[in-house]
């Protein structure tokens, strides 16, 4: 058994209480080797050109298994929120809509929207690319606050508030920066290339940017200083990872890196709490890596039927190419980010709280 939290050291309140263990933690989760990827990518411009799927690039990597890793990392990672949700003991009982109708709904919806793709589909395209970083700083804040309740951390619900507000500013910043979608998406351009609007947009932009690095810090202090306990690292990590994928990333035409390593963070946590659960049954009768790797089968046979053969379906019933699959990805993203708000909730009788709340580590 781990010891109490109030007994702890301080280098073990520092480094919290992991799910698997602290070199898997702070590396997938909390995003620790996306941070060695970013300095690569920093320090040499092929490795940029990779993250800009520039074709013309002599690396085969650049050219070749980019298709391959997004697959196996963000299209899995998409997909394994849906097999998640109908893994998650008692959700057809507890979400019958979401389980049973809303499926068909987004099948529709999409459906319309390719059938009407000059009047529709811009729409879909810039919601899903408005709501995306938003879906980031949400996950963020989730697991934040999850690692620091597992690590003994009972945050005041002032703090939960500025944990999120904190979470929250790489998706501000977007909106009111990001190109066709946000402000540019609900406001007449014209309105927008008016000069003193362009100069607080970027002025506001640079303070966003300021803001998301130091407000975190203040953050970790306040916590600190205060009667909730220590907050754990790995949390500070996890949003300051964030931030560099929104803020840095983006600026060195590589933004491909920040969702590969965010399905990969996706993927690690969301495979620990099915793990979790299915060890747990009392009719069990597999190993943990049988529940591992059936998950993972499971969500990389769906990524791969809904981003490449549900797009070559609508190509089929006549659509074209193009518009499938910028439309279907866009469905798929939106329907992925309602999905997670209810697959993730931590109400005391919900089975995600039995995991967070258990000090043993999960046993892969």
């Amino acid at each position: 058994m781990s010891q109490p939290y109030a007994t702890r050291s301080l280098s073990s309140a520092l480094i919290g209480r992991s799910f698997v263990h602290p070199a898997f933690d702070y590396m997938l989760i909390g995003g620790g080797l996306s941070l060695v990827v970013t300095a690569i990518v920093c320090m040499y411009p092929a490795a940029q050109s990779i993250g800009y799927m520039s074709f013309d690039s002599e690396s085969i990597t650049g050219f070749a298994a980019l298709p391959f890793i997004i697959l196996i990392s963000n299209s899995a990672h998409f997909a394994s929120s849906t097999v998640r949700l109908y893994t998650k003991p008692d959700s057809t009982k507890a979400l019958p809509f979401l389980t049973m109708a809303f499926p068909l709904v987004a099948l529709a919806i999409l459906t319309l929207c390719i059938f009407q793709a000059e009047r529709l589909g811009q729409h879909l395209q810039a919601l899903y690319l408005t709501w995306s970083p938003y879906h980031y700083a949400a996950q963020a804040y989730g697991l934040a606050v999850m690692y620091s309740y597992r690590s003994g951390c009972l945050l005041a619900q002032s703090d939960k508030k500025m944990f999120w507000w904190v979470c929250m500013l790489p998706f501000f910043f977007n909106f009111l920066t990001g190109h066709k979608i946000g402000l540019e998406w609900i406001i007449p351009a014209q309105l927008l290339e008016i000069t003193t609007v362009e100069q607080a947009r970027t002025g506001v932009g640079v303070v966003l940017t300021i803001l998301a690095f130091v407000t975190v810090l203040a953050l970790f202090t306040k916590v600190w200083r205060s009667k909730s306990g220590t907050m754990p690292l790995i949390s500070l990590l996890i949003i300051i990872t964030n931030g560099i994928w929104w803020f840095v990333l983006p600026t060195l035409q590589a933004f491909v890196w920040a969702t590969i390593f965010h399905g990969i963070q996706y993927l690690a946590i969301v495979i620990i709490f099915h793990l979790k659960d299915q060890m747990n049954r009392p009719d069990n009768t597999h190993g943990s890596l049988y529940h591992v790797l059936w998950f993972y089968a499971v969500s990389l046979l769906l990524g791969y039927s809904l981003f490449r053969c549900l797009p070559l379906a609508y190509v089929f019933a006549g659509f074209d190419l193009v518009e499938s699959l910028l439309l279907v990805v866009a469905a798929i993203n939106i329907h992925h980010f309602i999905v997670d708000a209810y697959i993730w909730r931590l109400k005391k009788s919900d089975s995600n709280r039995r995991v967070v709340d258990s000090a043993q580590p999960v046993p892969i």
